[in-house]
């Protein structure tokens, strides 16, 4: 990984300087990282050394540098497109998974995942396994739960993105999903990460509720050694002291990831605040941030919610959010991938 830094140019100047190196790296086998347009530092992987040593006789850039040290190279060397069936993560493009938080029957899943494509959703979400706090809480349908976000995905388009929680259920996990989910509390479970790249899907992974971002990447470094073709990270909050909001949504990591791997990166505004009312707010704030996903929970009656009930969107909601997130993309030179509509008069209210 290379990072490239730019003198004191015009805006145009650097986004025409930015066109000019990603043609470069493409002719050399690299790629430019996907970073926020116009910015003043650009990345780049996959180029030789005695290449790159070539850019120091541009004009307009200043400095070209190594961090192969700190930019994980088994992740560098990671797609940063990640397409399943409708759905894009990277490269310019966003695309939201939303659903239930866990699977409870088939006639409303499959409701909810007629509107959630209808409403611009690429990605269904449900859990069949739930890693519960109190054993006494809803685990999750199983294998009936993933037979039916099979049906709902295979009947709509959506990409199945559901959780495998133990090396013993990763077979039959990847028998129905599309993306292979690893939660927060599994973030340090070393022989979990090292197994589900075998399994040959694209793997989405939450960082821990009290990780570091460096614990973060070395959690995905185990999923890349164990063969997975692609991986995508996924911020969901930070455990704190404050009990107004559930987490802390670290917006911060965002960019900071995407510059030191280039991997997808996904926001999950539920988990991130525990409260409804906040998630669209949330939403705006990624998609600005450069999130290229969001992870939503959405219920078609959020107060019946089998878990997680607080923080479940309606889909009237939902619907009413997804363009003005294509808005916000827009603005930043984005967009919601297979999504166009215009923007909406009112915010929508819960």
């Amino acid at each position: 990984m290379y990072q490239i830094r730019l003198q004191n140019l015009p805006a145009e100047e650097r986004s025409t300087l930015r066109q000019r190196l990603t043609v470069w790296a493409e002719e050399r086998g690299g790629s430019m990282v996907d970073v926020m347009v116009g910015a003043e530092t650009l990345y780049m992987k996959g180029v030789k050394e005695d290449a790159v040593e070539l850019l120091r006789t541009w004009n307009g850039i200043q400095s070209v540098f190594s961090e192969k040290a700190a930019a994980h190279e088994s992740l560098a060397a990671l797609p940063s497109i990640v397409e399943v069936k409708a759905a894009r993560f990277g490269g310019g493009s966003a695309s939201c998974i939303a659903g239930p938080c866990a699977v409870e029957n088939f006639d409303s899943l499959m409701s909810l995942a007629e509107q959630l494509a209808a409403a611009g959703a690429t990605g269904l979400r449900g859990g069949a396994f739930k890693p519960r706090t109190s054993p006494y809480s809803f685990q999750g349908l199983g294998e009936l739960g993933l037979e039916m976000l099979s049906a709902a995905g295979k009947a709509t388009g959506l990409a199945v993105v559901t959780e495998v929680l133990d090396v013993r259920d990763l077979d039959l996990v990847a028998k129905h999903a599309d993306v292979l989910q690893i939660g927060s509390r599994n973030m340090t479970n070393a022989p979990l990460l090292q197994e589900v790249g075998r399994a040959g899907l694209p793997i989405l992974l939450k960082r821990g509720m009290s990780a570091t971002l460096e614990e973060f990447l070395f959690a995905a470094e185990y999923v890349a050694l164990g063969g997975a073709p692609s991986i995508m990270l996924c911020e969901r909050g930070l455990r704190h002291f404050d009990p107004a909001v559930r987490n802390v949504l670290d917006l911060a990591a965002v960019p900071a990831l995407k510059q030191r791997t280039g991997l997808p990166v996904i926001v999950d505004p539920s988990h991130g605040t525990g409260v409804a009312r906040l998630v669209p707010a949330m939403m705006l704030a990624a998609a600005a941030a450069g999130a290229d996903g969001f992870l939503v929970e959405v219920h078609p009656n959020p107060s019946a919610s089998w878990s997680d009930a607080d923080q479940a969107l309606p889909m009237d909601i939902f619907s009413a959010t997804l363009p003005r997130v294509a808005h916000v993309l827009e603005a930043c030179e984005r967009n919601l991938h297979g999504y166009s509509t215009n923007l909406p008069a009112e915010e929508p209210k819960i």
